[in-house]
């Protein structure tokens, strides 16, 4: 059955880095695994031309929490949007992955729609450099406000001890936009991925560390004050989310309630 009209009440996030290999399927197939788990069943929209997102879920077992899965990479989300005969009518989270090499023209179209935006950052010099771009072209050409706070940025591949990552957090502290997680550079996510899961479904001896880090992007997405990390915080850095509250559903008036 699908939706006949509206995206008013859907939760639209978008995953976002014109530089290829920054995780963006990492975070969006995690991220709707998340969701998956809290239920109603998110949609994963692939935008990519080579569908890491839906091969991901042809991995996944039937019996794990249902994924629905879209191909679009033959057209702009915005486009997508605008006929919502696409979702199904029982999914209210639809988590957009975006290819690489988005002209900057084109960044509008990708992101006005969205309600939250999440930019992954792996520790490189190549990487801040592309990351540097983006933003300025996200606040100057497409005119985000920073005061809305819809975007995000997540730290990825990290290891805390690495003078990289030091490089990374002064880089990323400078900017002003909220830097709301630091993922581990983790084996646990190379073997999710291989069984068509994220790393919160794997057993929580193997994950903790990886957990506390995914509850505190829950809690940015749900409006929950989620504090920006600093370059000298500790890694996972999250101690104060240590509780499940932030995988269960949010409190009523909120996105995905």
């Amino acid at each position: 059955m699908m939706r006949p009209k509206g995206i008013d009440d859907l939760n639209k996030i978008v995953i976002l880095n014109p530089k290829g290999g920054s995780g963006k399927t990492t975070i969006a197939t995690n991220l709707a695994s998340i969701y998956a788990l809290r239920s109603p069943p998110p949609t994963l929209i692939d935008c990519d031309p080579q569908g890491f997102c839906l091969r991901w879920l042809n991995k996944r077992a039937p019996t794990r929490p249902r994924i629905h899965g879209i191909p679009a990479a033959d057209e702009a989300p915005a486009s997508f949007l605008a006929s919502t005969q696409h979702v199904p009518a029982d999914s209210r989270t639809l988590i957009f992955d975006l290819p690489a090499a988005i002209p900057a023209e084109n960044l509008y179209s990708y992101t006005h729609f969205a309600d939250r935006i999440l930019i992954p950052i792996a520790p490189s010099s190549i990487d801040v450099h592309a990351a540097a771009q983006l933003i300025g072209e996200l606040l100057l050409d497409v005119q985000l406000d920073r005061r809305e706070r819809k975007v995000a940025i997540i730290a990825n591949r990290v290891n805390a001890q690495t003078r990289s990552f030091k490089m990374l957090m002064r880089f990323l502290t400078s900017l002003e936009i909220p830097i709301i997680s630091v993922l581990r550079d983790s084996q646990n996510y190379v073997t999710a991925a291989g069984l068509g899961m994220g790393v919160c479904e794997l057993p929580a001896y193997m994950v903790r560390d990886d957990i506390l880090c995914w509850k505190a992007i829950l809690a940015w997405l749900d409006r929950r004050e989620s504090p920006s990390i600093t370059m000298d915080a500790r890694h996972p850095a999250f101690s104060h989310y240590e509780s499940d509250e932030t995988f269960e559903r949010p409190t009523r008036g909120q996105p995905n309630s």
